[in-house]
Parts: C-alpha cells; sequence; structure tokens
C-alpha cells in the first residue's frame, strides 16, 4: 500500500530541483535551503496543505503508541 500520494512526490521533487538550484528558501527566515531533508519535509509540508496523502511526522506517530500503550497500562492496572 503506498504511504504517499502522487502529489506528494510531485512538490518534494520540485523542492528537491529549487534546492539544487539554489532557489529554495525557508519559511520565516527566508535563508536559503542546503540540506536535502530540509527540502523533502518543505515539500511534504507544501503537499498536506494542499491535501495531499502525507502520513502524519514521525514524531507524532510515535507520541501516539507512547500515549497508547501508558493508556493500556493504567487501564489494565485498575
Amino acid at each position: 500500500m503506498a504511504r504517499y500520494g502522487k502529489k506528494a512526490q510531485d512538490k518534494v521533487e520540485r523542492a528537491m530541483h529549487e534546492m539544487k538550484r539554489g532557489e529554495l528558501k525557508s519559511g520565516r527566515s527566508g535563508k536559503k535551503v542546503t540540506n536535502p531533508r530540509q527540502a523533502v519535509a518543505i515539500g511534504f509540508v507544501e503537499a498536506r496543505e494542499e491535501g495531499a496523502k502525507v502520513p502524519l511526522l514521525q514524531i507524532i506517530q510515535k507520541e501516539e503508541r507512547v500515549q497508547g500503550a501508558a493508556e493500556k497500562s493504567s487501564h489494565s492496572r485498575s
């Protein structure tokens, strides 16, 4: 099953292309983006804003798993 939609792929591709040409700027500061991981993140954010199929950030997914495990353990003790 595909995790990312076509629109997400297109946005990431465009962001990487702009980064390689030195045209991609970060949001608030407007500094030039040189890190490929940051370019990918920018592409995903833009895709999310347009409603593309992009999974939640890994940090959020990890927090949800930890909270779920904590809730299960607290219910079993009661």
